[in-house]
């Protein structure tokens, strides 16, 4: 008796299925990215020139622990708060004087600008977290952005990224990014700090 013939499996389709199971792995999973912090870097300080004296009232102060909790102007700190307060001191809209002195300047297409003399200092304990870093940046960075968008709204009706290049030039001299980093010590976490996370 003639044993019956089994039909061949279709591998073309295999491949086809292969493909799309692949496809769909990719759509669905969650893949690590890089974070990183976005901003361009002052150019480099000339060394013949003296650097420029700092008054107490112009230095907002940002410590951050190796538990990760801040320490802001000496007093405990939290993450939750700290782009709000970033935002008052560079700002300073009533002008209270424990707050930074304002320049007035001239700047083309704005007029006369009064400029924050206001400097944010941020220092890190070589044991900060990297997420922790990067939320501190990210609130420091925000204040200055919703100053920038504030400012843009007022003088040309429309946000600071809907700007053109002059005008965000403009607004950039209006309100620069006065963010000084010091390079990570042992700051310790024996501080009496606020809750950081």
């Amino acid at each position: 008796m003639a044993g019956k013939k089994l039909p061949a499996l279709n591998s073309s389709s295999m491949s086809d299925i292969s493909f799309l199971l692949l496809t769909f792995f990719l759509m669905v999973s969650s893949i690590n990215t890089d974070q990183g912090i976005q901003r361009r870097l002052p150019p480099p300080a000339d060394p013949n020139q003296k650097p420029p004296e700092i008054h107490k009232r112009n230095t907002f102060t940002v410590l951050v622990n190796m538990n990760d909790n801040l320490l802001v102007n000496g007093e405990p700190g939290d993450i939750n708060s700290l782009k709000d307060r970033a935002k008052e001191f560079l700002g300073n809209p009533n002008n209270d004087p424990t707050l930074p002195e304002k320049d007035e300047k001239d700047i083309p297409l704005l007029g006369k600008i009064q400029v924050s003399k206001g400097v944010i200092s941020l220092q890190n304990d070589r044991g900060t977290s990297y997420d922790m870093y990067l939320k501190v940046q990210n609130e420091l960075t925000a204040a200055v952005n919703e100053l920038r968008d504030e400012l843009s709204r007022e003088k040309f009706s429309r946000k600071y990224v809907d700007c053109n290049d002059s005008q965000r030039e403009a607004i950039d001299k209006a309100v620069p990014v006065a963010i000084s980093e010091a390079e990570p010590k042992n700051i310790g976490g024996g501080q009496k700090a606020g809750g950081g996370k």
